[in-house]
């Protein structure tokens, strides 16, 4: 009398053992993601960048790390709470590591979001950045030179994990031959902070 249950053939055995195996591991990264169209002048007044300066920050996590060119930018010991987000998100950030060559390896970040579930996730700047633009609202007959012709230095780099989402952005001074802040002389460029790539695990 043949078994009720056949016995499985080898293809089988292999793809039910792969899964077995991955099952239990931490939540990974996908491709899938999503990426946003920078601002019309971006592509009008293409600014290139070759270094950038880095910062990451976390939120809503337990045991956040952040492994970026070559070193922990964030490492919170294992049972440790990040706080949410301040109201002023943006008044947080600062310049970070500074001068790192376009691109070191992709960001590695590993983390418990609020519910518990443990993730890990790589972040790839060069892909992010692929086309190596400034991020800017600037259009071309407002641009003041600077630094480095139109541009003050290198942009920031921003990473924000926040419970189950990795936020990407881009912040550049861009000095302007007008105010920007009628009667304010201290405002002669824009310094605005972009949302580049987002994804929720």
């Amino acid at each position: 009398m043949p078994p009720l249950f056949p016995r499985p053939n080898a293809a089988f055995a292999l793809a039910l053992s792969v899964l077995l195996m991955t099952g239990c591991r931490p939540a990974m990264s996908t491709p899938s993601a999503t990426a946003i169209q920078p601002p019309a002048p971006t592509r009008e007044v293409p600014l290139h960048f070759v270094r950038h300066n880095f910062e990451a920050l976390c939120f809503n996590t337990t045991g956040c790390k952040v492994a970026y060119a070559g070193r922990y930018q964030v490492n919170d010991a294992e049972e440790k709470v990040a706080p949410p987000p301040p109201d002023d998100l943006d008044g947080l950030w600062g310049p970070g590591e500074i001068g790192i060559r376009n691109f070191p390896p992709p960001a590695q970040v590993s983390w418990k979001s609020m519910d518990g579930v443990a993730h890990e996730a790589s972040v790839d700047f060069a892909g992010i950045f692929s086309e190596g633009l400034v991020w800017h609202n600037v259009p071309k007959a407002d641009m003041a030179d600077f630094f480095e012709g139109p541009v003050a230095g290198s942009p920031n780099i921003y990473l924000e994990v926040n419970d189950r989402t990795i936020n990407v952005y881009m912040k550049m001074l861009v000095p302007t031959k007008t105010e920007q802040i009628p009667g304010n002389k201290y405002s002669y460029g824009r310094n605005d902070v972009f949302l580049v790539w987002t994804h929720t695990y």
